[in-house]
Protein backbone atom coordinates (compact mmCIF):
# COMPACT_ATOMS: atom_id res chain seq x y z
CA UNK A 1 0.00 0.00 0.00
CA UNK A 2 2.76 2.37 1.00
CA UNK A 3 4.38 1.80 -2.68
CA UNK A 4 1.11 2.20 -4.45
CA UNK A 5 0.86 5.57 -2.29
CA UNK A 6 4.31 7.13 -3.66
CA UNK A 7 4.01 5.84 -6.87
CA UNK A 8 0.62 7.65 -7.17
CA UNK A 9 2.52 10.95 -5.36
CA UNK A 10 5.46 10.74 -8.39
CA UNK A 11 2.49 10.95 -10.93
CA UNK A 12 0.65 13.22 -9.32
CA UNK A 13 4.20 15.96 -8.83
CA UNK A 14 4.77 15.03 -12.23
CA UNK A 15 1.79 16.10 -13.62
CA UNK A 16 2.13 19.38 -11.44
CA UNK A 17 5.47 19.95 -13.26
CA UNK A 18 3.87 18.93 -16.68
CA UNK A 19 1.34 21.55 -16.42
CA UNK A 20 3.23 24.58 -14.49
CA UNK A 21 5.09 25.89 -17.89
CA UNK A 22 1.22 25.95 -19.04
CA UNK A 23 -0.07 27.73 -16.14
CA UNK A 24 2.61 30.00 -15.96
CA UNK A 25 2.13 30.70 -19.87
CA UNK A 26 -1.33 31.35 -19.76
CA UNK A 27 -1.02 33.81 -16.65
CA UNK A 28 1.71 35.67 -18.49
CA UNK A 29 -0.68 36.02 -21.96
CA UNK A 30 -2.71 37.55 -19.32
CA UNK A 31 -1.24 39.79 -17.98
CA UNK A 32 0.17 40.98 -21.39
CA UNK A 33 -2.50 42.93 -23.58
CA UNK A 34 -3.19 41.82 -27.17
CA UNK A 35 -0.96 42.65 -30.38
CA UNK A 36 -4.40 44.34 -32.05
CA UNK A 37 -7.09 46.05 -30.10
CA UNK A 38 -10.50 45.16 -30.76
CA UNK A 39 -13.17 46.48 -28.54
CA UNK A 40 -15.90 43.76 -26.70
CA UNK A 41 -18.78 43.71 -28.22
CA UNK A 42 -19.37 44.96 -31.98
CA UNK A 43 -22.92 47.28 -31.21
CA UNK A 44 -23.38 50.31 -29.41
CA UNK A 45 -22.14 53.66 -28.33
CA UNK A 46 -18.70 53.92 -27.26
CA UNK A 47 -17.11 56.50 -25.23
CA UNK A 48 -15.23 59.29 -26.86
CA UNK A 49 -11.57 58.35 -26.41
CA UNK A 50 -10.15 56.72 -23.48
CA UNK A 51 -9.70 53.47 -25.69
CA UNK A 52 -7.22 53.31 -29.16
CA UNK A 53 -9.23 52.63 -32.41
CA UNK A 54 -9.73 49.42 -33.35
CA UNK A 55 -7.21 47.67 -35.13
CA UNK A 56 -4.50 49.62 -33.82
CA UNK A 57 -1.53 47.63 -32.91
CA UNK A 58 0.72 47.55 -30.03
CA UNK A 59 4.50 48.23 -31.63
CA UNK A 60 6.35 46.71 -29.00
CA UNK A 61 6.47 43.35 -26.63
CA UNK A 62 9.07 44.29 -24.81
CA UNK A 63 7.82 47.43 -22.56
CA UNK A 64 10.69 47.08 -19.61
CA UNK A 65 13.26 47.42 -22.45
CA UNK A 66 12.03 50.02 -24.54
CA UNK A 67 11.38 52.53 -21.79
CA UNK A 68 14.49 51.65 -20.65
CA UNK A 69 16.16 52.37 -23.90
CA UNK A 70 14.16 55.70 -24.55
CA UNK A 71 15.27 56.81 -20.90
CA UNK A 72 18.85 56.06 -21.60
CA UNK A 73 18.43 57.64 -24.72
CA UNK A 74 17.15 60.82 -23.66
CA UNK A 75 19.44 61.14 -20.40
CA UNK A 76 22.68 60.98 -22.81
CA UNK A 77 21.60 64.13 -24.80
CA UNK A 78 20.47 65.95 -21.44
CA UNK A 79 23.55 65.02 -19.50
CA UNK A 80 26.29 65.87 -22.14
CA UNK A 81 28.19 68.88 -21.01
CA UNK A 82 28.51 67.39 -17.94
CA UNK A 83 29.45 63.61 -19.00
CA UNK A 84 32.09 65.49 -21.14
CA UNK A 85 33.79 67.15 -18.32
CA UNK A 86 33.36 64.75 -15.63
CA UNK A 87 35.10 62.35 -18.55
CA UNK A 88 38.27 65.26 -18.46
CA UNK A 89 38.15 64.61 -14.06
CA UNK A 90 38.02 60.84 -14.37
CA UNK A 91 40.98 60.48 -16.62
CA UNK A 92 42.57 63.14 -14.79
CA UNK A 93 42.65 61.43 -11.39
CA UNK A 94 42.20 57.50 -12.64
CA UNK A 95 45.48 57.83 -15.20
CA UNK A 96 47.11 61.08 -14.27
CA UNK A 97 47.34 60.73 -10.89
CA UNK A 98 45.94 63.80 -10.06
CA UNK A 99 44.53 65.09 -6.74
CA UNK A 100 42.03 67.92 -6.10
CA UNK A 101 44.32 71.54 -6.36
CA UNK A 102 47.06 69.79 -8.27
CA UNK A 103 47.66 71.83 -11.69
CA UNK A 104 47.99 70.41 -15.10
CA UNK A 105 50.29 72.50 -16.97
CA UNK A 106 51.62 70.87 -20.60
CA UNK A 107 55.44 71.91 -21.55
CA UNK A 108 54.67 71.82 -25.06
CA UNK A 109 51.54 71.80 -27.55
CA UNK A 110 49.32 69.22 -27.40
CA UNK A 111 49.86 65.83 -29.24
CA UNK A 112 47.02 62.87 -30.24
CA UNK A 113 48.35 61.74 -26.92
CA UNK A 114 45.43 64.45 -25.41
CA UNK A 115 42.46 62.59 -26.09
CA UNK A 116 39.98 65.61 -26.12
CA UNK A 117 37.39 66.96 -27.95
CA UNK A 118 38.24 69.59 -30.58
CA UNK A 119 41.55 70.58 -28.37
CA UNK A 120 43.87 73.05 -29.92
CA UNK A 121 47.47 72.45 -30.69
CA UNK A 122 49.20 75.47 -30.74
CA UNK A 123 49.53 76.77 -27.05
CA UNK A 124 50.31 74.73 -24.02
CA UNK A 125 47.14 74.06 -22.13
CA UNK A 126 46.71 74.08 -18.48
CA UNK A 127 44.08 72.34 -16.37
CA UNK A 128 42.81 71.59 -13.00
CA UNK A 129 39.98 70.22 -10.74
CA UNK A 130 38.65 70.78 -7.27
CA UNK A 131 35.89 69.58 -4.75
CA UNK A 132 34.01 72.18 -3.02
CA UNK A 133 32.32 69.84 -1.08
CA UNK A 134 35.77 70.33 1.13
CA UNK A 135 35.24 73.96 1.47
CA UNK A 136 35.87 77.37 -1.07
CA UNK A 137 38.93 77.31 -3.15
CA UNK A 138 41.06 79.75 -3.96
CA UNK A 139 42.88 80.00 -7.69
CA UNK A 140 45.82 82.55 -7.97
CA UNK A 141 45.53 84.34 -11.73
CA UNK A 142 48.94 85.90 -12.07
CA UNK A 143 49.21 89.26 -14.08
CA UNK A 144 48.83 88.98 -17.93
CA UNK A 145 52.00 90.70 -20.10
CA UNK A 146 55.18 91.06 -21.90
CA UNK A 147 55.81 87.44 -19.84
CA UNK A 148 52.41 85.66 -20.52
CA UNK A 149 48.94 85.77 -20.57
CA UNK A 150 46.02 82.88 -19.85
CA UNK A 151 42.55 82.66 -21.91
CA UNK A 152 40.18 80.09 -20.74
CA UNK A 153 37.00 79.26 -18.44
CA UNK A 154 36.17 78.02 -14.86
CA UNK A 155 33.17 75.78 -15.33
CA UNK A 156 30.90 73.88 -12.99
CA UNK A 157 29.89 70.23 -13.12
CA UNK A 158 27.66 70.85 -15.56
CA UNK A 159 30.15 72.61 -17.78
CA UNK A 160 28.15 76.18 -17.70
CA UNK A 161 31.10 79.01 -17.66
CA UNK A 162 31.16 80.56 -13.73
CA UNK A 163 34.12 82.98 -14.47
CA UNK A 164 36.51 83.56 -17.84
CA UNK A 165 40.02 84.49 -16.72
CA UNK A 166 42.62 86.55 -18.36
CA UNK A 167 42.62 89.76 -20.45
CA UNK A 168 39.32 89.62 -21.40
CA UNK A 169 37.81 87.91 -18.01
CA UNK A 170 36.56 88.50 -14.56
CA UNK A 171 40.74 89.28 -13.71
CA UNK A 172 41.07 91.71 -16.55
CA UNK A 173 44.59 90.29 -16.88
CA UNK A 174 45.52 92.19 -13.63
CA UNK A 175 46.46 89.13 -12.13
CA UNK A 176 43.64 88.12 -8.92
CA UNK A 177 42.85 85.96 -6.06
CA UNK A 178 39.62 84.27 -6.95
CA UNK A 179 37.23 82.25 -4.61
CA UNK A 180 35.17 79.69 -5.78
CA UNK A 181 32.38 79.01 -3.34
CA UNK A 182 30.51 76.03 -3.01
CA UNK A 183 26.36 76.06 -2.92
CA UNK A 184 24.49 77.04 -0.32
CA UNK A 185 27.53 78.92 1.18
CA UNK A 186 27.24 81.78 3.79
CA UNK A 187 30.21 82.30 5.47
CA UNK A 188 31.89 85.79 5.00
CA UNK A 189 34.44 86.73 2.30
CA UNK A 190 37.43 87.43 2.98
CA UNK A 191 38.60 91.29 1.55
CA UNK A 192 41.22 90.60 -1.58
CA UNK A 193 39.57 88.30 -3.55
CA UNK A 194 36.94 88.03 -6.44
CA UNK A 195 34.07 86.11 -5.27
CA UNK A 196 33.01 82.88 -7.77
CA UNK A 197 29.76 81.61 -6.36
CA UNK A 198 29.50 77.95 -8.22
CA UNK A 199 25.73 76.19 -8.92
CA UNK A 200 28.12 73.24 -8.45
CA UNK A 201 30.61 71.27 -6.18
CA UNK A 202 33.08 69.95 -8.46
CA UNK A 203 34.35 72.49 -10.77
CA UNK A 204 36.94 71.96 -13.39
CA UNK A 205 39.19 74.87 -15.68
CA UNK A 206 41.07 74.62 -18.72
CA UNK A 207 43.30 77.83 -19.87
CA UNK A 208 45.81 78.27 -22.87
CA UNK A 209 48.95 79.67 -22.05
CA UNK A 210 49.58 82.28 -24.59
CA UNK A 211 52.94 83.17 -25.32
CA UNK A 212 54.02 86.89 -25.44
CA UNK A 213 55.76 88.69 -28.77
CA UNK A 214 59.03 86.88 -29.11
CA UNK A 215 58.38 84.49 -26.15
CA UNK A 216 58.52 80.78 -27.30
CA UNK A 217 56.34 77.89 -25.59
CA UNK A 218 58.83 76.78 -22.89
CA UNK A 219 58.02 80.78 -21.76
CA UNK A 220 54.53 79.71 -21.93
CA UNK A 221 55.26 76.85 -20.14
CA UNK A 222 56.93 78.55 -17.24
CA UNK A 223 54.23 81.69 -17.34
CA UNK A 224 51.67 78.66 -16.73
CA UNK A 225 53.39 77.43 -13.61
CA UNK A 226 52.58 80.87 -11.50
CA UNK A 227 48.99 79.62 -11.18
CA UNK A 228 48.68 78.39 -7.73
CA UNK A 229 45.25 76.62 -6.30
CA UNK A 230 44.43 75.43 -2.46
CA UNK A 231 41.42 75.49 -0.21
CA UNK A 232 41.05 79.02 1.51
CA UNK A 233 41.15 77.06 5.13
CA UNK A 234 45.17 76.65 4.05
CA UNK A 235 45.42 80.70 2.42
CA UNK A 236 47.66 81.36 5.75
CA UNK A 237 50.18 79.03 4.62
CA UNK A 238 48.99 77.69 1.08
CA UNK A 239 50.63 74.07 0.71
CA UNK A 240 53.50 74.12 -1.89
CA UNK A 241 51.46 73.32 -5.72
CA UNK A 242 51.83 70.30 -7.65
CA UNK A 243 52.05 70.99 -10.97
CA UNK A 244 51.88 67.83 -13.78
CA UNK A 245 53.34 67.60 -17.15
CA UNK A 246 51.56 64.94 -19.18
CA UNK A 247 53.17 65.97 -22.47
CA UNK A 248 54.63 62.43 -22.59
CA UNK A 249 51.29 60.70 -21.25
CA UNK A 250 48.11 59.50 -22.76
CA UNK A 251 45.27 61.65 -21.14
CA UNK A 252 42.25 59.75 -22.67
CA UNK A 253 39.50 62.76 -21.56
CA UNK A 254 36.95 61.32 -23.99
CA UNK A 255 33.21 60.37 -22.90
CA UNK A 256 32.45 56.37 -23.71
CA UNK A 257 29.60 55.67 -25.86
CA UNK A 258 29.09 52.23 -24.00
CA UNK A 259 27.60 51.07 -20.62
CA UNK A 260 30.45 53.37 -19.09
CA UNK A 261 28.73 56.50 -20.07
CA UNK A 262 26.08 55.93 -17.20
CA UNK A 263 28.37 54.64 -14.31
CA UNK A 264 30.19 58.12 -14.89
CA UNK A 265 26.82 59.61 -14.81
CA UNK A 266 25.84 58.31 -11.56
CA UNK A 267 29.13 59.35 -10.29
CA UNK A 268 28.29 62.72 -11.42
CA UNK A 269 24.35 62.79 -10.01
CA UNK A 270 25.53 61.31 -6.81
CA UNK A 271 27.39 64.83 -6.14
CA UNK A 272 26.12 67.58 -7.80
CA UNK A 273 22.96 69.53 -6.79
CA UNK A 274 19.71 68.65 -8.24
CA UNK A 275 18.38 71.14 -10.01
CA UNK A 276 14.17 71.75 -10.15
CA UNK A 277 13.85 71.35 -13.94
CA UNK A 278 15.85 68.12 -13.57
CA UNK A 279 13.48 65.86 -11.15
CA UNK A 280 12.19 64.49 -13.69
CA UNK A 281 14.62 63.15 -15.61
CA UNK A 282 16.18 62.13 -12.20
CA UNK A 283 12.90 60.41 -11.66
CA UNK A 284 13.14 58.44 -14.87
CA UNK A 285 16.37 57.50 -14.37
CA UNK A 286 16.06 55.33 -11.34
CA UNK A 287 14.54 52.57 -14.00
CA UNK A 288 18.23 52.97 -14.88
CA UNK A 289 19.94 51.91 -11.60
CA UNK A 290 20.65 55.58 -11.27
CA UNK A 291 19.78 57.37 -7.88
CA UNK A 292 21.02 59.87 -5.84
CA UNK A 293 22.32 58.32 -2.17
CA UNK A 294 21.98 55.11 -3.57
CA UNK A 295 24.45 52.71 -5.22
CA UNK A 296 24.45 52.54 -9.26
CA UNK A 297 21.93 48.93 -9.42
CA UNK A 298 20.90 48.94 -13.36
CA UNK A 299 19.27 45.43 -14.11
CA UNK A 300 20.16 42.84 -17.08
CA UNK A 301 17.50 44.71 -19.25
CA UNK A 302 18.45 48.51 -18.03
CA UNK A 303 22.57 47.29 -18.85
CA UNK A 304 21.03 45.88 -22.07
CA UNK A 305 18.98 48.95 -23.02
CA UNK A 306 22.05 51.46 -21.58
CA UNK A 307 24.73 49.60 -23.98
CA UNK A 308 22.56 50.21 -27.03
CA UNK A 309 20.89 53.54 -26.14
CA UNK A 310 24.69 54.75 -25.61
CA UNK A 311 25.57 53.86 -29.31
CA UNK A 312 22.48 55.20 -31.26
CA UNK A 313 22.64 58.52 -29.33
CA UNK A 314 26.30 58.64 -30.66
CA UNK A 315 24.77 57.77 -34.09
CA UNK A 316 21.54 60.39 -33.95
CA UNK A 317 24.46 63.11 -33.29
CA UNK A 318 26.73 62.26 -36.05
CA UNK A 319 23.79 62.37 -38.31
CA UNK A 320 22.94 65.71 -36.78
CA UNK A 321 25.96 67.34 -38.20
CA UNK A 322 25.80 65.31 -41.53
CA UNK A 323 22.61 67.15 -42.07
CA UNK A 324 23.58 70.34 -40.12
CA UNK A 325 21.41 73.03 -41.69
CA UNK A 326 22.24 75.92 -44.36
CA UNK A 327 21.44 78.52 -42.13
CA UNK A 328 23.97 77.73 -39.99
CA UNK A 329 26.95 78.04 -41.90
CA UNK A 330 29.23 81.16 -41.44
CA UNK A 331 29.16 82.38 -45.25
CA UNK A 332 25.91 81.36 -47.10
CA UNK A 333 28.35 80.70 -50.14
CA UNK A 334 30.44 78.46 -48.09
CA UNK A 335 30.60 75.20 -45.87
CA UNK A 336 31.92 76.60 -42.46
CA UNK A 337 30.20 75.83 -38.98
CA UNK A 338 31.11 78.09 -36.28
CA UNK A 339 32.51 75.79 -33.63
CA UNK A 340 30.63 77.61 -30.99
CA UNK A 341 27.25 77.54 -31.45
CA UNK A 342 25.62 79.83 -29.01
CA UNK A 343 21.60 79.65 -28.15
CA UNK A 344 19.71 82.61 -28.64
CA UNK A 345 20.92 84.18 -26.34
CA UNK A 346 24.26 84.04 -26.94
CA UNK A 347 25.06 81.56 -24.39
CA UNK A 348 25.19 77.94 -23.62
CA UNK A 349 22.95 76.87 -21.63
CA UNK A 350 19.99 76.72 -23.91
CA UNK A 351 17.41 77.70 -21.42
CA UNK A 352 14.49 79.90 -22.10
CA UNK A 353 11.85 81.18 -20.05
CA UNK A 354 9.88 78.06 -21.46
CA UNK A 355 11.84 75.31 -22.40
CA UNK A 356 15.63 73.98 -22.47
CA UNK A 357 16.71 72.55 -25.92
CA UNK A 358 18.21 69.41 -24.98
CA UNK A 359 19.35 68.50 -28.86
CA UNK A 360 21.02 71.75 -29.84
CA UNK A 361 22.93 71.74 -26.35
CA UNK A 362 24.07 67.98 -26.59
CA UNK A 363 25.08 68.47 -30.17
CA UNK A 364 27.07 71.65 -29.12
CA UNK A 365 28.57 69.72 -26.18
CA UNK A 366 29.66 66.87 -28.32
CA UNK A 367 32.00 68.80 -30.44
CA UNK A 368 33.33 71.68 -28.00
CA UNK A 369 34.10 71.80 -24.61
CA UNK A 370 35.08 75.03 -22.27
CA UNK A 371 32.90 77.32 -23.97
CA UNK A 372 32.95 81.20 -22.69
CA UNK A 373 29.58 82.48 -20.58
CA UNK A 374 28.86 84.32 -23.06
CA UNK A 375 29.88 84.63 -27.17
CA UNK A 376 30.60 88.39 -28.30
CA UNK A 377 29.89 89.97 -31.96
CA UNK A 378 33.59 90.77 -31.70
CA UNK A 379 35.35 87.18 -30.14
CA UNK A 380 39.29 86.72 -29.19
CA UNK A 381 39.00 83.62 -31.33
CA UNK A 382 37.05 81.90 -34.19
CA UNK A 383 36.63 78.54 -35.21
CA UNK A 384 35.39 77.30 -38.74
CA UNK A 385 34.92 73.68 -38.86
CA UNK A 386 34.92 72.57 -42.56
CA UNK A 387 31.49 70.61 -42.72
CA UNK A 388 31.61 69.60 -46.61
CA UNK A 389 34.01 70.96 -49.32
CA UNK A 390 33.02 73.13 -52.11
CA UNK A 391 30.73 71.01 -53.99
CA UNK A 392 29.14 70.78 -51.09
CA UNK A 393 29.58 66.73 -50.39
CA UNK A 394 30.66 65.79 -46.76
CA UNK A 395 34.56 65.33 -46.53
CA UNK A 396 35.16 61.69 -47.01
CA UNK A 397 37.99 59.09 -45.51
CA UNK A 398 40.26 58.37 -47.69
CA UNK A 399 40.07 61.34 -50.00
CA UNK A 400 42.79 64.11 -50.16
CA UNK A 401 41.47 67.56 -49.86
CA UNK A 402 43.22 70.83 -50.48
CA UNK A 403 42.96 74.27 -48.60
CA UNK A 404 44.11 77.76 -50.59
CA UNK A 405 45.32 80.01 -47.50
CA UNK A 406 45.62 83.64 -48.84
CA UNK A 407 48.65 85.10 -47.64
CA UNK A 408 46.72 88.31 -45.71
CA UNK A 409 44.30 86.51 -43.31
CA UNK A 410 42.51 88.39 -41.37
CA UNK A 411 44.22 87.88 -37.71
CA UNK A 412 46.44 90.27 -35.54
CA UNK A 413 47.87 87.16 -33.53
CA UNK A 414 47.82 83.61 -35.57
CA UNK A 415 45.63 81.63 -37.33
CA UNK A 416 46.13 77.32 -37.17
CA UNK A 417 44.21 74.91 -39.18
CA UNK A 418 43.95 71.44 -37.29
CA UNK A 419 42.21 68.19 -38.26
CA UNK A 420 40.39 66.00 -36.07
CA UNK A 421 38.42 62.44 -36.61
CA UNK A 422 34.89 62.90 -37.20
CA UNK A 423 34.08 59.61 -35.07
CA UNK A 424 35.51 61.37 -32.08
CA UNK A 425 35.83 64.96 -32.29
CA UNK A 426 39.65 63.95 -31.29
CA UNK A 427 43.31 64.10 -32.42
CA UNK A 428 44.31 61.09 -35.31
CA UNK A 429 47.21 59.27 -33.94
CA UNK A 430 49.33 59.27 -36.96
CA UNK A 431 53.12 58.16 -37.49
CA UNK A 432 54.08 61.96 -37.85
CA UNK A 433 52.17 63.53 -34.97
CA UNK A 434 51.19 66.52 -36.52
CA UNK A 435 48.08 67.41 -35.75
CA UNK A 436 48.18 71.06 -36.79
CA UNK A 437 49.81 73.35 -39.34
CA UNK A 438 49.45 77.45 -38.30
CA UNK A 439 51.13 80.87 -39.45
CA UNK A 440 53.91 80.07 -37.55
CA UNK A 441 55.00 77.03 -39.63
CA UNK A 442 54.81 79.29 -43.14
CA UNK A 443 58.88 79.49 -42.78
CA UNK A 444 58.79 75.78 -43.10
CA UNK A 445 56.06 75.39 -45.82
CA UNK A 446 55.86 76.21 -49.42
CA UNK A 447 54.40 79.45 -50.35
CA UNK A 448 52.42 80.13 -53.49
CA UNK A 449 53.40 82.75 -56.18
CA UNK A 450 51.02 85.14 -54.26
CA UNK A 451 52.13 84.32 -51.14
CA UNK A 452 49.50 82.43 -49.76
CA UNK A 453 49.57 78.27 -49.23
CA UNK A 454 48.19 75.32 -50.00
CA UNK A 455 47.56 72.74 -47.53
CA UNK A 456 46.75 69.33 -47.93
CA UNK A 457 44.79 67.27 -45.57
CA UNK A 458 44.50 63.42 -46.16
CA UNK A 459 46.31 59.72 -45.79
CA UNK A 460 49.39 60.68 -47.83
CA UNK A 461 50.52 63.73 -49.09
CA UNK A 462 51.44 64.86 -52.78
CA UNK A 463 54.79 64.69 -53.88
CA UNK A 464 57.24 67.40 -52.49
CA UNK A 465 54.22 68.64 -50.41
CA UNK A 466 54.87 67.11 -47.29
CA UNK A 467 55.73 69.95 -45.33
CA UNK A 468 51.76 71.60 -46.23
CA UNK A 469 50.60 68.43 -45.32
CA UNK A 470 47.90 67.37 -42.38
CA UNK A 471 48.11 63.24 -42.23
CA UNK A 472 44.36 61.90 -41.45
CA UNK A 473 45.12 57.95 -41.94
CA UNK A 474 42.01 57.68 -44.04
CA UNK A 475 40.15 58.70 -40.96
CA UNK A 476 37.46 61.04 -41.76
CA UNK A 477 38.55 64.57 -41.61
CA UNK A 478 36.82 67.80 -39.70
CA UNK A 479 39.33 70.53 -40.21
CA UNK A 480 38.99 73.32 -37.99
CA UNK A 481 40.48 76.89 -38.79
CA UNK A 482 41.54 78.87 -36.01
CA UNK A 483 41.58 82.98 -35.89
CA UNK A 484 43.22 83.94 -32.90
CA UNK A 485 42.48 87.76 -33.37
CA UNK A 486 39.90 88.09 -36.00
CA UNK A 487 39.96 91.37 -37.93
CA UNK A 488 36.63 93.14 -38.64
CA UNK A 489 36.78 91.88 -41.66
CA UNK A 490 36.10 88.41 -40.28
CA UNK A 491 33.33 89.56 -37.80
CA UNK A 492 31.68 91.53 -40.74
CA UNK A 493 31.85 88.72 -43.03
CA UNK A 494 33.82 90.72 -45.68
CA UNK A 495 36.63 88.25 -45.90
CA UNK A 496 35.73 84.56 -47.05
CA UNK A 497 37.85 81.41 -46.56
CA UNK A 498 37.98 79.08 -49.61
CA UNK A 499 36.53 76.15 -49.17
CA UNK A 500 38.06 72.72 -49.11
CA UNK A 501 38.39 71.13 -52.60
CA UNK A 502 38.94 67.17 -53.35
CA UNK A 503 41.70 66.55 -55.42
CA UNK A 504 42.19 63.02 -55.06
Amino acid sequence: MDVLRRDLSRLAAAATAALAPIGTAVAAEAKRSPAVFTPLGSKGEEPLGGQPKPGARRSVDDFDYMIKHQRAFEAILWNMPAIAIYSFRRAAFETLGLKDNDIIAYSATATPKLEAITANSTTPYIAAYTDLQKGPAVLEVPVAGADGSLYGQVVDAWQFTIADVGPSGIDRGAGAKLLFTPPGYSGDIPPGYLHVASPNYRIALAFRSVPAPGKSTADAYAYAKRLRMYYLADAANPPPQRFVDPINDRYPTLPFYDGRHFEDMHAIMSVEPVREHDKVMMGMLTSLGIEKGKPFSPDATAKRAMDQAAVDAWFFLQDWFNNMPADRFYWPDRHYASLLQADKNGRFTWEYDDRIDLIERAAEYFWCTYMPKELSHTPATQYMMAIADRGGRLLEGGALYKLDVPAKMPVTQFWALTVYDRATNAFIYTDQSRTTLSSYDLPKMKSNTDGGVTLYVGPKAPKGMESNWIPTRGKRPLPAMRLYGPTEAFNNKSFKLPDFERVG
